[in-house]
């Protein structure tokens, strides 16, 4: 059984991801140019990428949303919903006119569906980790929290190369004008093979105590607010440092590596490809480890060495492919691969099971929403000091020292029992 939940988990995120970053190659290859034209070619980019930071200001509307109906009804029922959402947004994009047939409506259509995508996925993260970490054996439940996340790098190599594929398949004049809508509609039958494939799991094991118990939030984000408010702004800090470096090695990258440091958009895929096969060893391998020596020590050490390497990064990825895909590797792959593959299971353990799935996603998402926008603010950065190291990598540095103090105050949660019956007793494995 434990084997078929891991696979629910993380067939369904990496086909949620799939869709959400299918949108991000999207925004710079098309979008910017069909549903934004302006005469500058910097503000068309900077309007697609507002419609891309809308998809993760909608998060925490389904963060609350789908926590509400996974602490009520259950984790399984959520996840099943979160899937449909994206399935069909993600399809009525590929059938969405262009602001040549249709006018305003076109970008007004997509950034509506946009928000869809958002809502679904805000519900989908959290409920997925949760599917593995609730159903996890004794002394696993790091190595479990850490499969859902392999979900991220899957789905985002999966949507990038979809684009690749179609894009050398196809003239740019084919491709702009029907190839870049075959991923987008092919995600409906992934969604509906992801759909199967979670209907045919049992609700997770500690929520089917609680609802046997009676003992369920009548509004979980009122009571998570009343009773769980530190522990969200924890989720929140703990997220933010590491998410603007996430968005930027796994999303802005591309833009920044083609157009601010001429970089062809093969050598642009090929670093984030390396990037996230890097991370397919990382994430389960540290996830295991974090069940021996504790999720805080490894999400300390990793935000210290993101800390450190952050203006390096941005000085040493310009001078050649080489250097472009060994930072990729180190920064993206190993270093935060690993705080990524504890930050579920680290997150989860800081909520008691009633409110668990609204705790967990709500604080994630919220910090999902604030650095959503990184790549509108570095579009703006980028024109105004270009592909400055101590510029970006300052920036960097700033969110990265947030999480960082916030995390020294942060308790370790290895040993905490994740049942209702023992929520508030320490056992000696997790």
């Amino acid at each position: 059984m434990n084997i078929r939940v891991l696979f629910a988990s993380i067939s369904g995120s990496i086909i949620e991801w799939y869709d959400f970053y299918l949108y991000g190659s999207a925004t710079g290859l098309v979008f910017s140019t069909l549903f934004f034209p302006t005469q500058d070619p910097a503000i068309s980019l900077i309007l697609a990428f507002s419609t891309f930071g809308v998809g993760y200001a909608a998060r925490p509307i389904g963060s609350v949303l789908f926590g509400h109906l996974g602490d009520r009804v259950g984790r399984k029922a959520a996840l099943i919903y979160t899937l449909v959402g994206m399935g069909v947004s993600s399809t009525l994009i590929g059938l969405l006119p262009t602001y040549e047939t249709a006018g305003l409506i076109a970008p007004l259509l997509l950034v509506f569906l946009r928000l869809i995508q958002g809502i679904a996925l805000g519900g989908e993260w959290g409920g997925a980790i949760l599917l593995a970490t609730e159903s996890a054996p004794k002394g696993v439940r790091g190595l479990y929290g850490s499969i859902p996340q392999l979900g991220v790098p899957i789905g985002l190599v999966t949507g990038t190369l979809s684009f690749s594929l179609i894009s050398h398949w196809t003239t740019n004049e084919q491709f702009l004008s029907w190839g870049w809508r075959i991923p987008f509609l092919f995600s409906i039958v992934l969604v509906s093979l992801a759909i199967w494939i979670r209907s045919g799991i049992e609700e997770t094991p500690v929520f089917q105590e609680q609802k046997e118990s009676g003992d369920i939030a009548r509004v979980p984000i009122i009571e998570t607010i009343r009773s769980d408010w530190k522990n969200v702004l924890r989720a929140i800090g703990l997220k933010l440092g590491d998410g603007f470096l996430n968005v930027f090695t796994m999303s802005y990258v591309i833009t920044f590596a083609t157009a601010y440091l001429n970089y062809s958009r093969d050598i642009a895929l090929n670093a984030l490809t390396i990037g996230c096969a890097t991370m397919l060893v990382t994430i389960p391998i540290i996830g295991y480890i974090s069940d021996f020596i504790g999720r805080k020590r490894i999400y300390i050490g990793g935000l210290m060495l993101l800390f450190l390497l952050s203006v390096p990064y941005f000085s040493l990825i310009g001078k050649g492919a080489g250097w472009l895909y060994v930072m990729q590797v180190v920064m993206l792959g190993i270093i935060w691969g690993a705080i990524f593959s504890t930050q579920g299971t680290y997150f989860s353990e800081l909520f008691p099971p009633k409110v668990r799935y609204t705790g967990l996603s709500v604080g994630y998402q919220i910090a999902a929403a604030i650095v959503g926008f990184g790549p509108l603010i570095w579009t703006s950065m980028a024109k105004s000091y270009g592909p400055s190291p101590w510029i970006f990598g300052g920036f960097m540095m700033a969110g990265i020292a947030i999480s960082l103090a916030l995390s020294l105050f942060t308790p370790e949660t290895r040993g905490i029992a994740y049942s209702r019956s023992m929520a508030s007793v320490l056992s000696k494995d997790s």
